[in-house]
């Protein structure tokens, strides 16, 4: 569940351009995965201004890495959880790769899974399940898009053209990741599919591209 609480601001003109003079500081109850063993945890403060959805929030929350996990793959799932930020929005409870559960996920409020959001390269199996079980399946992957819609295609999927799959910018995902640290805030603009991540004085850039599997037939 996302908690958020209602702030004023003195000053509705900032970096994003003329905003509300209220906004909101969101949290998300239960954020932090459980700790696995040696999982580290970081902290992420994003002032997220999404122009694509009519997004203006600031986001304050918690992951936990796991040993196995590289920078590309936490910061793919930090900027997932950005783009799709909205209720019912929750990491999984199970933990990384969880078999029955989705890394992000998107429930109503009697608990009904809307959204399966997976991050990486999940297997066909995986995906199938995930198409049964809710009306929306989304994938972003880290890696190569291609290589991944290939080892897919001809697999048994249920609903397999509806699912979407968004290839992150890999050189945006290794500028950030050169900068991670255990406590991060920045800006994060989208405008057409097109991240601004602003850290200090420097913004990094990267696009966000949807595929499908239909059209790789």
């Amino acid at each position: 569940m996302i908690l958020c609480q209602s702030l004023q601001v003195e000053n509705g003109v900032g970096s994003w351009g003329r905003l509300s003079t209220r906004i909101r500081l969101c949290t998300q109850a239960g954020s932090t995965l459980p700790m696995a063993l040696g999982a580290t945890i970081y902290v992420f403060d994003i002032r997220l201004a999404d122009a694509d959805r009519n997004v203006y929030e600031t986001l304050s929350f918690r992951v936990a890495r796991h040993p196995s996990e590289s920078e590309e793959y936490l910061l793919t799932r930090v900027l997932a959880y950005c783009l799709e930020f909205g209720e019912g929005l929750t990491f999984s409870s199970g933990g990384l790769s969880s078999p029955d559960e989705p890394a992000l996920a998107v429930r109503d409020l009697s608990g009904v899974l809307k959204s399966w959001i997976d991050i990486g390269s999940p297997e066909a199996a995986r995906l199938h399940k995930a198409s049964k079980a809710t009306p929306r399946v989304a994938v972003y992957a880290h890696k190569d898009i291609d290589r991944l819609l290939a080892k897919l295609q001809g697999e048994q999927i249920h609903r397999a053209d509806a699912i979407e799959f968004y290839a992150m910018d890999r050189e945006i995902l290794t500028a950030l990741g050169a900068k991670l640290q255990r406590r991060m805030a920045f800006d994060l603009s989208i405008a057409e599919r097109t991240l601004y991540v602003t850290l200090g004085d420097q913004t990094l850039t990267g696009d966000v591209t949807q595929h499908r599997i239909a059209s790789h037939r």
